[in-house]
């Protein structure tokens, strides 16, 4: 029997993590960087994200930053998870893709977010409110609607109209319900959360509308994947962003990642040091043998499409090996079940 992770597409999602000691230019030119790697290594899509107002994420023009990564590689797909759609006008960000689809015809996707601003302060300085995130659905429509040239105001939205750039609904909670009506690829996450992932993606299928977007469902899960040559490397990974999540969860600031040594050496408090181990635990994380099978085990629980890796650690180095080892358990899978 072909394994499963033979038949799924692998891709990567870059936060522009800073990291302490290097600037935010640093974590945007490393974004490009890792793009080109993983071009090289076979990966079937790169996005970017967007977030406002955050120390730790140098990534707060997507679209923007998307044009750079797409500048710099040939061939990968290259896209947005996502362009948060509440904070925007719908008509400049079908512009904004319009013109990257037409400066890269065939390799722009439009992953789309309901979320609003990281803090209150975020939120006043974008103009909006966390009750914007209700209106995601209408958002959504009024949207595609300037690519198939049906808004009612009688305004075209150029060069986006009549072009064809596949849209992907990051889907937690309600995003999987508007995912479904609207009949769009739905990307799904974390891996932490097992149960509620398989709810999400259960109530997308069973409620999906095909749509001139898409004839059947689309399943992308998303989640942290490390691969070392011992689980012990592989957990070292997840040290700096686990750490960095538990501060954020308990002083409402998102830091920098530190090196993982001292981020494991810092002292805790109780809560800090549960937020911790909980951010250490629940990944795919382990050796290649332990890696692949755990794919194949989630694969086989969420009937998955595709797989969306979102890692971030401080050693660029050994990030950039866990992909390379990534891409060798799927190849070694395809040459298997040829």
């Amino acid at each position: 029997m072909t394994p499963l992770t033979a038949r799924t597409r692998f891709s990567v999602l870059d936060r522009s993590r800073t990291r302490e000691g290097h600037t935010h230019a640093e974590a945007l030119r490393d974004t490009v960087a890792l793009a080109r790697e993983l071009e090289e290594l076979g990966y079937h899509r790169f996005w970017v994200s967007e977030h406002h107002g955050v120390p730790g994420v140098a990534g707060s023009a997507p679209t923007v930053l998307a044009a750079a990564v797409a500048g710099a590689t040939r061939t990968i797909r290259v896209g947005t998870g996502g362009v948060m759609l509440p904070n925007h006008q719908p008509l400049v960000v079908a512009e904004q893709f319009g013109v990257l689809e037409s400066l890269f015809p065939g390799r722009i996707d439009m992953g789309l977010g309901r979320s609003v601003g990281f803090t209150d302060g975020v939120r006043r300085a974008l103009g909006r409110g966390k009750d914007d995130a209700e209106d995601f659905a209408a958002q959504l429509d009024e949207l595609l609607g300037w690519f198939r040239g049906t808004s009612p105001t009688g305004v075209h939205a150029r060069p986006a109209e009549g072009l064809s750039v596949p849209p992907f609904v990051l889907a937690m909670g309600e995003g999987a319900k508007i995912a479904a009506r609207a009949g769009l690829p739905m990307v799904v996450g974390d891996l932490r959360d097992r149960e509620r992932m398989r709810r999400g993606i259960d109530h997308y299928r069973e409620h999906f509308r095909p749509s001139p977007w898409a004839s059947e469902p689309y399943v992308v899960v998303s989640g942290t994947v490390a691969v070392a040559d011992t689980p012990e490397e592989a957990r070292r990974l997840l040290i700096p962003e686990a750490w960095s999540m538990a501060y954020a969860r308990t002083h409402g600031a998102f830091p920098p990642l530190p090196p993982a040594d001292d981020a494991a050496a810092r002292d805790m408090t109780a809560k800090e040091r549960d937020f911790y181990a909980s951010g250490l635990a629940g990944h795919l994380a382990g050796t290649e043998e332990q890696v692949a099978h755990e794919l194949e085990t989630l694969l086989k629980e969420t009937g998955a499409q595709e797989v969306l890796v979102t890692t971030s650690t401080y050693d660029r180095g050994a990030l950039l090996d866990s992909y390379r080892r990534l891409a060798g358990i799927v190849n070694r899978a395809k040459n298997t079940g040829s």
